[in-house]
């Protein structure tokens, strides 16, 4: 879509509506002319095939919140604020020849001095830069243009995988990836070794070409450099003249303290390499924990299961017990129940700002599978001393006393 055309057509006639009209009122009104202009309802009639597109490059710019208000800032600069809008008819201005004064539309925008190229320096161009990406309609110096411009590397992501303990306590480790960088048999300018790139002839370097609409000028990409700004006559064999190859490098990562299973963290800086001195990405590293034999996690506790036997759960003990950094000391009180956890502060996982969470040590009462003769007939001798009732609803219940 030309600028031209976003001065020139009034989309809002086209499709009927209002210039404050929804954009329900928008498609509504697309629809309805859409059934009735269609080519396949109108067959072998020009001019409803040729409304019919109309219809449909009006719906196109008006139904994108974006190019619709593009289209209204320059009607608004250009069409409607001034008599006649770009017609040159009656009341209208021309820009110059019979019928009508000399019009510099350069003094429109405050320009004193001589122009210096199309759109030049204060002029139309600059104008049309800000409404219509950024940018100029006039030629650049060369070294200076949009196509050439430093360019950001891409971001990268790969995948590690750590053992528990050293996703608690952080570890560094090497990652190889597999990414484009610049070439290293051309040094990223895209020429066989021995050869440089020319400066375009057309564009000169700058990557845009100027073409001229009546009294505007418009900037697109050079075809004959395809924006680079350079000609390479000598491809590189390596790159094909592109200056980048995929390649190979490895890199020492330190993953922090503390790291979750499937967390995503982001290293600044570590992806792919920018272009023409352009910063590099960054990169993405999604981290997998393999389950460890003692130890669990929830959030920043860290939790184990601890078997004892009755007579330690029943009567108490002292057991000494693991953690990710030593060996601690854990009290059993007498009467403990199996599933009571206990709490070891501060042996948890390390958190992000300072501290540690805690370890939760649960007692799990351990039932031997096998029992001496001995050992059986003291639990014998202790089930017939024990006078209390261990399940006095579930009996009540049975009893039919519930």
């Amino acid at each position: 879509m030309s600028t031209k055309d976003f001065l020139e057509k009034d989309y809002y006639a086209t499709l009927g509506v209002a210039k404050d009209a929804s954009t329900a009122d928008i498609k509504k009104a697309y629809r309805k002319l859409a059934r009735d202009l269609h080519p396949d309802k109108n067959p072998g009639d020009p001019a409803k095939e040729a409304r019919f597109k109309d219809v449909s490059e009006a719906y196109d710019v008006l139904s994108d919140e974006k190019r619709r208000r593009e289209y209204d800032e320059a009607r608004s600069l250009f069409g409607s604020g001034m008599p006649g809008g770009f017609g040159g008819g009656a009341g209208g201005f021309r820009p110059g020849g019979a019928g009508g004064s000399t019009f510099d539309l350069n003094d429109l925008f405050g320009q004193t001095g001589p122009r210096t190229g199309p759109g030049g320096a204060g002029g139309l161009g600059d104008l049309f830069g800000g409404l219509f990406g950024g940018a100029g309609g006039g030629r650049t110096a060369p070294g200076r243009g949009t196509a050439s411009a430093a360019a950001r590397g891409a971001d990268v992501e790969t995948e590690v995988t750590l053992d528990f303990p050293e996703a608690v306590q952080g570890v560094t480790v090497p990652l190889q990836l597999a990414s484009p960088a610049s070439c290293r048999t051309c040094g990223g300018n895209g020429a066989r070794p021995g050869t440089e790139p020319r400066q375009c002839p057309v564009c000169l370097g700058v990557g845009l070409v100027t073409r001229n609409q009546g009294a505007f000028a418009f900037s697109e990409p050079c075809r004959e450099c395809r924006g680079t700004g350079s000609v390479i006559d000598d491809p590189c064999p390596d790159c094909r003249g592109t200056g980048v190859t995929t390649q190979t490098r490895t890199i020492t990562v330190r993953i922090p303290a503390g790291v979750s299973d499937g967390q995503r963290i982001k290293l600044a800086g570590k992806g792919v390499p920018g272009q023409r001195g352009g910063p590099a990405g960054d990169l993405y590293v999604r981290v997998h924990v393999r389950q460890h034999d003692l130890f669990g996690r929830k959030g920043d506790d860290l939790t184990l299961v601890l078997p004892v036997t009755f007579p330690e759960a029943a009567l108490g003990t002292t057991v000494r017990v693991p953690t990710m950094d030593g060996v601690v000391t854990l009290k059993i009180p007498a009467g403990t129940a199996s599933g009571r956890t206990f709490r070891v502060r501060g042996r948890g996982v390390p958190k992000r700002g300072g501290g540690a969470g805690d370890l939760l040590v649960t007692a799990e009462v351990a039932v031997p599978v096998t029992l001496p003769a001995e050992a059986r007939e003291a639990l014998e001798k202790y089930a017939a001393a024990q006078p209390d009732d261990p399940r006095p609803q579930i009996t009540a219940a049975v009893d039919g006393r519930a």
